[in-house]
């Protein structure tokens, strides 16, 4: 597994060693001791989640707030998403900064989404399984968000605005200066 910083402060790239011969292909998408050698930390994971998604479907950006904030281990099993994280940590260097990556099941390209950071993602291929790993588990009452089209955060969804498919419920969402009143 190699890592690949990126411009936000302790946001990663990882990308696992891909084992590939005549009777297809081998990924080992997490090893705990090879993830805390590279990434110096020591996250444990206590919760895999999945959504499986079709072409235009936006999830996000969402994240969990206080003592139920969450790091993320994100990847694509099948499919296509174009990937999105916010920097929402007020004291952070990059804070308000974003970050995007195309993961897909062709690159086996994972992202390291540490906590304070609003994450989303939307679908470019037909279908899409997205997994990810979290280090919290999740807690409603302390769900937060940010509305997708933020004029302040001006986000490249890779699709045009006609072509989304956003839940009632992200419609709904703050601004980011709003969120980052709360």
């Amino acid at each position: 597994m190699t890592l690949t910083p990126t411009p936000l402060k302790d946001c990663f790239i990882l990308e696992p060693s891909v084992f590939e011969d005549e009777r297809g292909v081998f990924i080992e998408t997490f090893n705990k001791k090879n993830f805390n050698k590279i990434t110096g930390l020591f996250t444990d994971f206590v919760q895999d989640n999945q959504s499986m998604s079709t072409r235009g479907v936006l999830r996000g950006l969402h994240y969990q707030k206080g003592d139920f904030s969450q790091a993320k281990l994100v990847r694509v099993v099948s499919g296509k998403v174009k990937d999105i994280v916010v920097d929402i940590r007020k004291d952070s260097p990059t804070f308000g900064q974003h970050f995007s990556i195309i993961l897909d099941d062709v690159n086996h390209k994972q992202l390291f989404v540490p906590r304070g950071f609003a994450h989303g993602f939307i679908t470019l291929s037909e279908t899409s399984v997205f997994a990810y790993k979290c280090d919290n588990l999740y807690n409603k009452e302390s769900e937060g968000g940010i509305i997708y089209n933020d004029a302040t955060l001006n986000l490249d969804w890779h699709l045009p605005e006609e072509q989304l498919i956003v839940s009632a419920k992200d419609i709904e969402l703050p601004s980011f200066e709003k969120a980052m009143q709360e």
